[in-house]
This record gives structure tokens, sequence and C-alpha cells, in this order.
């Protein structure tokens, strides 16, 4: 079962960035941050950067 901060992530995401972008910005393969998000990996350190790179994005599309 996902970590509630993954179903958190996703939420604030829909809408407004997709996972392939999240991928992108963070340099990661999309299907591993799938494999993340859905709670099938768990590295550390991963929440923090997650939800960084997720408020960074949402702020970059907010101000573009």
């Amino acid at each position: 079962m996902p970590a509630q901060w993954t179903g958190e992530i996703v939420g604030k995401m829909h809408g407004k960035i997709t996972q392939n972008e999240l991928a992108t910005y963070l340099k990661l393969h999309p299907k591993y941050v799938s494999a993340i998000l859905n709670g099938k990996r768990t590295p550390a350190n991963a929440e923090q950067t997650f939800r960084k790179a997720v408020d960074e994005l949402i702020a970059r599309k907010t101000t573009a």
C-alpha cells in the first residue's frame, strides 16, 4: 500500500503537472517515478524530494 504522502503528491499534481514532467525535472525515468508514487519503491528522501519538485514545478507554471 502506498504511503499517504504519495497520495497527497498525486492530488497536488492533478491537472497541474504530469508524472512525465516530474520525472524530467527530477532526471528520473517515468516508470521509476510511477513506481515510487504507487508505493512499489521507497528510496530515501523521496518524500522531501518529490514535495519540493512538485511545489517548484507548480510555482513555475503559475508564474509563467
